[in-house]
This record gives structure tokens, C-alpha cells and sequence, in this order.
């Protein structure tokens, strides 16, 4: 049960083609949102989204859904889901919300500063 060199070396390919494969599964998988989480995305036009999500305990967790201007906070488990609070008003003390408010605020001349 001697292997020689060129069976070494088929096997060495054979495992890279493998690994090769797993890691072109999971990037189709990340791509597609299967299984991991999802951040944020280029897309700014998406109205859904996970704005926060607290572990309570091992099978337990509260989830704030955000959707356009609402937040909808939301008790999940295993096998059912519990509607805690809906319509809570999101902040809108946004990066480029606050960006604009302080640029309104700036003066426009060198003389106003004085």
C-alpha cells in the first residue's frame, strides 16, 4: 500500500478542489442572504429591515423590526412569535439628518463669524 508521488499529488488536488467548491458554496450562500447575517447593504432604497436583536435566553429573542419611519418590537422563539409594541416612531437623529441640521446652522460669509 506504497503511494507514490502522483498519487500524493492527486490527492492534494482533489482536496483543493473540495475546498475550492465549500468556499464557492458559502460566497453563492452570503450573496443570497442564506444563513448568515445580514449587515448592511449598498441597496438604500431597501424599507425592511433588523434594527436590533437581543438574545433573552437560549431560545428567546427580542427583535426590533424597522420599517420605513416604524419600529415594530417583536418577541421571538422557536415556535412563535409575540408582537410586544408596534408603531414606536424610529429616531431620526440619522448621520445625515444631524449632518443637515448643523449645515443650516453654519454661516455662510466670514463676516457673520465675526
Amino acid at each position: 500500500m506504497d503511494m507514490d508521488v502522483s498519487q500524493y499529488f492527486y490527492v492534494f488536488l482533489v482536496l483543493l478542489f473540495v475546498l475550492g467548491l465549500i468556499g464557492a458554496f458559502a460566497l453563492i450562500a452570503r450573496r443570497f442572504g442564506l444563513g448568515f447575517p445580514v449587515t448592511g447593504r449598498a441597496n438604500s432604497q431597501r424599507r425592511l429591515a433588523v434594527a436590533e436583536m437581543l438574545p433573552i435566553d437560549a431560545k428567546r429573542r427580542l427583535v426590533l423590526f424597522r420599517r420605513d419611519n416604524q419600529e415594530h418590537l417583536v418577541l421571538m422563539s422557536a415556535d412563535s412569535s409575540l408582537l410586544i409594541e408596534s408603531n414606536i416612531e424610529s429616531p431620526i437623529d440619522s448621520f445625515a439628518n444631524v449632518l443637515k441640521e448643523t449645515s443650516n446652522r453654519l454661516p455662510t460669509s466670514s463676516k457673520e463669524v465675526q
